[in-house]
């Protein structure tokens, strides 16, 4: 009986561990900027990754992308349309991209989704310093998981 309590409280632990979620300074970029294994370990939600795509407290990346199969006002220009990612780009790039796409594309503007710093922007207020500790991503791991499900189903 002993050893049965032993062995389930080893493999719930061993869950537990293959399904933790990779903290932002943990994540590890290939050379094209791409990120091969997922945050959490679970499937991202694309009905969820819509809604944080649309949002303006959460990724709003309608703010600066075009997004057809999103019903928000007022799409912006500025960065690439994202109708057909899911052709252009592979799970792993789009994971890349949305944690922080200067890994793939240097010089970009978008921001670090899933990044705690270094930032030279926001800073300590306006004082012209940077902040005084890391800041929090903009998305935790699993909305990460779900805007990439999301871009998955926009092809063309």
């Amino acid at each position: 009986m002993k050893r049965q309590a032993i062995l389930a409280t080893a493999f719930a632990f061993a869950a537990t561990a293959a399904f933790a979620e990779i903290a932002p300074t943990a994540v590890t970029f290939a050379e094209d900027g791409s990120i091969a294994e997922s945050l959490t370990g679970v499937p991202g939600n694309a009905e969820e990754g819509a809604k944080v795509a649309s949002t303006r407290p959460l990724g709003n990346c309608v703010a600066c992308h075009v997004v057809s199969a999103l019903t928000a006002d007022f799409q912006g220009d500025i960065g690439p349309e994202l109708n057909g990612a899911a052709d252009r780009w592979t799970e792993a790039q789009l994971r890349g991209i949305v944690v922080d796409a200067k890994h793939t594309f240097e010089g970009t503007m978008m921001p670090g989704m899933y990044k705690t710093g270094p930032f030279i922007r926001p800073g300590d207020a306006y004082t012209g310093k940077a902040a005084p500790a890391e800041l929090p991503p903009i998305l935790t791991a699993q909305q990460v998981e779900d805007v990439v499900a999301f871009l998955l189903t926009l092809k063309e």
